[in-house]
């Protein structure tokens, strides 16, 4: 493939995210207003789910064809660079007010899931018991955010809704799912052979441009709920895919390789305490004065850049 078509498809890329995120989040505020649902609660399932796809998709293939750094790596690398980057670019520009009883078990859960994986891996690998874990924790999310929709949508006052507006809202969500999870194959693909001419080593391709390159529909999500001042919808997000990578992805990597999941020494030791430090650091102060800053936006995106730096 020579250099033309590599920049071709990364140019469509980039198109396709934009334009899904833009109908996405459009989509799901919709349905958020007219049934009644908290923002958050959409962003922290259903939106996160879809957002996560590329990570599950890149992570299980590469699992399966034995590329155990790159399943590990995206999925660890992808959790950083929602939280140091996408997360502190949606602090810096969105005044970020953080309901603690909302966002709490949320919160707990996303810290438990890395610190989970963290213990459960020492051994070289992710443990069987680690796994049944993070499980436990991906459902305990998903049943706590479906229990207080619920709640909401019995307890709220709820808009008339025409069936018209609401079919064509989904089609609306739907097809912008589709455009992102499309175009991040695309720019994950172009950049992907653009590093692999360079001979950048996987694990760094992994926790770097595969990573940043799969978190590109929580990026363009946010980027659009910071255009449309809908910052609820971007923070549910960003906890909820997190969540998903590391207490869903890696059980699900760790299944389809028919093993434990093997971790290098270099994301034991660099890579997941990153990421828990990040995580920490982003939502100990949010949850602590229930609301976010951009000195905390700043503080995390020098800490990914530092990190970005010393593995480079």
């Amino acid at each position: 493939m020579n250099v033309f078509v590599i920049v071709l498809i990364f140019i469509i890329g980039v198109i396709c995210v934009v334009k899904g995120g833009d109908l996405f989040v459009d989509a799901a505020s919709w349905i958020a207003r007219a049934f009644g649902i908290p923002t958050f609660i959409i962003g922290a399932t259903i939106v996160s789910i879809a957002t996560t796809l590329p990570e599950m998709i890149v992570s299980a293939m590469a699992s399966f064809e034995g590329k155990n750094d790159m399943a590990v790596g995206n999925a660890v690398g992808s959790v950083t660079a929602n939280t140091g980057l996408i997360l502190a670019v949606a602090m810096l520009f969105m005044h970020v007010v953080c309901k603690r009883k909302e966002y709490m078990r949320q919160c707990i859960l996303l810290a438990a899931s890395a610190i989970v994986l963290w213990l459960s891996c020492y051994t070289g690998s992710v443990s069987i018991w680690g796994s049944i874990a993070l499980i436990a924790i991906f459902v305990i999310s998903m049943v706590g955010n479906v229990r207080d929709a619920k709640k909401d949508m019995s307890s709220d006052k709820k808009e008339s809704v025409d069936k018209k507006k609401f079919a064509s809202h989904v089609i609306k969500f739907l097809a912008g799912a589709a455009l992102i999870v499309i175009g991040s194959q695309f720019l994950i693909n172009s950049g992907s052979a653009i590093a692999e001419l360079l001979g950048v080593p996987e694990r760094i391709i992994a926790v770097t441009l595969v990573a940043v390159g799969t978190s590109l529909p929580e990026l363009v999500t946010t980027l659009t709920a910071i255009a449309k001042k809908e910052s609820n919808l971007s923070i549910g997000n960003i906890i909820g895919a997190n969540i998903i990578d590391i207490a869903l992805i890696l059980p699900v990597c760790s299944a389809v390789s028919g093993q434990r999941l093997p971790v290098s020494a270099q994301s034991i030791a660099i890579d997941i305490p990153v990421c828990i430090g990040i995580i920490l650091l982003a939502i100990i102060p949010m949850l602590i004065r229930e609301k976010a800053s951009k000195v905390q936006g700043i503080a995390m995106l020098a800490a990914y850049a530092v990190y970005l730096y010393v593995i480079l």
